[in-house]
């Protein structure tokens, strides 16, 4: 079942929107902000509906910097900005759609569907990071010319990592999109398999990249 994050301040249009979505067959999860939306962006998510006018800030510059992360997450802006130019500049900013308010219900879960269609038929094959490369359908995993030799859920790990880069990605995160769990209950095993990653991926003389976070999980980028 698809799972769709619905970004939207306005709690009867969030509620029809989740409504019309669990009925269509999606698995909806919605926030009221920005702030909360970061928390529910998980690797399992498979599509975005972005409202640009939040409480907390512009959707616009949130997309902006989602996709200079590297993550590939598919994006329906939803907005009642109808110029030329907003059409534009949420495109150009990586949206995937872009849809006026008002809408009809019955485009919106075209739209949503056409988009799903699009991902499932152009997998992005290849994940980068740096200088880190994850080819996802053979598993093979590189940093820089050097072939790295990783378990599968090491692999599955480093992927959650790369989605996130220079983001904390929490241990509830992980063992729901890794060990497909719920809660942190593995903290253990996912700190053991976090301590063989780190020691993966070093290179001799270089800062490290793979950071734990006390308290909060773990972060693969620029030490915080």
């Amino acid at each position: 079942m698809p799972k769709i994050l619905v970004i939207e301040d306005q709690p009867n249009l969030l509620r029809s929107i989740s409504r019309a979505l669990a009925e269509a067959g999606f698995d909806a999860v919605s926030a009221a902000s920005l702030t909360s939306a970061q928390g529910l962006l998980a690797p399992n998510i498979d599509l975005v509906i972005l409202d640009l006018m939040l409480p907390d800030g512009n959707g616009l510059d949130w997309l902006s910097e989602l996709k200079a992360t590297g993550n590939r997450t598919a994006v329906l802006v939803l907005t009642a900005r109808d110029s030329i130019n907003d059409r534009v500049a949420g495109l150009d900013a990586g949206a995937d759609d872009y849809m006026v308010k008002p809408f009809a219900m019955a485009e919106l879960l075209a739209r949503i569907r056409m988009l799903l269609r699009r991902g499932a038929r152009e997998p992005n094959a290849v994940i980068s990071f740096g200088d880190l490369q994850v080819d996802l359908l053979s598993r093979t995993v590189k940093r820089g010319k050097q072939t790295l030799d990783l378990q599968n859920r090491q692999v599955e790990l480093l992927v959650v990592l790369m989605k996130h880069a220079n983001q904390i990605v929490t241990r509830e995160m992980i063992a729901q999109a890794v060990w497909k769990e719920n809660t942190a209950t593995w903290t253990n095993v996912i700190a053991v398999n976090i301590n063989q990653l780190r020691k993966k991926l070093e290179i001799p003389g270089r800062p490290a990249i793979l950071h734990t976070i006390r308290g909060k999980g773990y972060l693969l980028g620029d030490a915080p």
